[in-house]
């Protein structure tokens, strides 16, 4: 039975041919791809949009490449050991890398799981549902997350908004978060070739309300970028893209390869649960 639940009225959704039906009727079908579309116009701001087709496509160049295996792997290996139930969520899937590692992960493994993810970009999604066909994938925003109170055994989260509100609602007590943020050091030396002053990450404080840290994992290495190819989709995944002028896009076209930082924090928290 699917987590999902209709963004219009709240109520479960139930999977019949190739629609998610609602007891009262509201209908939502699945497109050709496998994703279903819970996004209601209502749940969108006029600035928030989720990832462009090229950002994405950017994104999964670089990641198939391996850069972020390290960071891959730690992850699956924190999935693994806190799994504890079958529903796993994604919130904020993007083009479904991490997702699909994930599943392999628990397909080697012998874990009975089923994964689930959300993501606000309707194009990321879309490349998502075709990486992962073992999972459910929904257009959904982290700030509505269209799965029933309770429901998830473990939310992963990688570089997306956080909404711990929503995260504790769909979350089970004592369920587990696992997220992932930049550290300080990330791409510092790729930032220091582009920018005249460049600035390290801000790593804010662990604690988040309702939930108790477990563990705190510091992943950090040195990637070798060796084709200007890469350096541009690794840039053109990012924030800072957005963020820089024709002078900085000018500096970043003629790298032609660099050695730059790796720094992730991996955190693992649990619900509280409040007798």
């Amino acid at each position: 039975m699917s987590i999902f639940i209709c963004p219009v009225c709240g109520e479960k959704l139930e999977l019949s041919d190739n629609s998610y039906i609602c007891p009262k009727r509201h209908s939502f079908d699945k497109a050709k791809s496998g994703y279903v579309n819970l996004l209601l116009s209502k749940h969108v701001g006029k600035a928030v949009h989720g990832d462009n087709r090229f950002m994405i496509q950017a994104r999964r160049s670089f990641l198939n490449k391996g850069y972020y295996e390290p960071l891959s792997t730690a992850l699956c290996e924190a999935v693994c050991t806190h799994i504890n139930g079958r529903s796993i969520l994604d919130a904020g899937c993007g083009e479904g890398y991490y997702t699909a590692a994930i599943i392999e992960q628990l397909r080697q493994h012998n874990i009975a799981a089923e994964v689930y993810g959300i993501d606000i970009s309707k194009a990321a999604v879309e490349y998502s549902a075709k990486r992962c066909k073992e999972a459910e994938m929904a257009v959904a925003s982290v700030f509505h997350i269209p799965v029933a109170d309770k429901s998830c055994d473990m939310l992963v989260t990688l570089f997306a908004p956080y909404c711990g509100e929503e995260f504790l609602r769909v979350l089970r007590d004592d369920g587990i978060m696992i997220m992932a943020i930049p550290s300080a050091d990330h791409l510092w030396e790729l930032k220091q070739a582009i920018y005249d002053t460049p600035y390290k990450n801000e790593v804010k404080p662990y604690e988040l309300e309702g939930f108790e840290l477990l563990e705190q994992k510091r992943i950090t290495y040195d990637m070798h970028i060796e084709t200007q190819e890469d350096i541009d989709a690794l840039f053109s995944m990012t924030p800072y893209y957005y963020r820089t002028g024709r002078e900085q896009q000018e500096r970043l076209s003629r790298i032609g390869c660099i050695t730059t930082k790796a720094d992730f924090e991996l955190l693992v928290y649990r619900k509280f649960w409040l007798e």
